[in-house]
């Protein structure tokens, strides 16, 4: 199975060297030379790792097939992937989740299905839920008080948001609250 480890964004320098938003607990581990990656799109792919190094908060990767700046620009918004059989360890709750077992998933507030989970946002403090509803998207902090519950195999998340996250992407008048009777004032 491929589980999402990197996504690429701008070059740095002019010889090849990327910096990557990290998706993974353990970069030390995914990021060191001579790592071969899949790539999403595939016609940007595969990639070798030459090296890996950080710059303050960033990490930065080279790889074999990107000599220069013009080939790391083309990289801009890649996928990096790896195989990985660990998967099945990963069911431990305290583990966590892939990005893959949770687009898709059905999100519910007090049993309603309100969207679905789009992509999950790894960020320093703490992981996003994006959530696609009709009213557009949503962003939902990934924590235990806001997603209690999260059941891969039956394919939903229950949510319990905070007053008025759900409500903020709402169109209409912005700066006007709705009527709650429908009414006027």
């Amino acid at each position: 199975m491929h589980v999402q480890v990197a996504r690429i964004g701008k070059p740095h320098g002019i010889r090849g060297e990327v910096t990557v938003q990290v998706l993974t607990d353990a970069p030390q581990d995914r990021f060191v030379p001579g790592a071969e990656f899949i790539v999403e799109p595939a016609s940007n792919g595969p990639l070798t790792l030459r090296g890996a190094r950080w710059n303050k908060d960033v990490l930065l990767l080279t790889f074999a097939e990107v000599p220069d700046r013009n080939r790391a620009e083309e990289l801009r918004g890649t996928r990096l992937f790896v195989e990985t059989d660990e998967l099945e360890d990963a069911e431990d709750e305290d583990e966590g989740w892939y990005e893959h077992e949770l687009v898709g998933l059905q999100v519910r507030i007090e049993g309603r299905t309100v969207g679905t989970v789009a992509a999950l946002q790894t960020m320093p403090v703490q992981d996003l839920l994006v959530v696609d509803t009709p009213d557009g998207e949503v962003l939902v902090p990934f924590v235990e008080e806001i997603v209690p519950e999260v059941d891969v195999e039956a394919g939903f998340v229950v949510v319990t948001p905070p007053a008025g996250l759900f409500e903020l992407n709402r169109g209409g008048d912005e700066g006007e609250p709705e009527s709650p009777a429908g009414g006027e004032d």
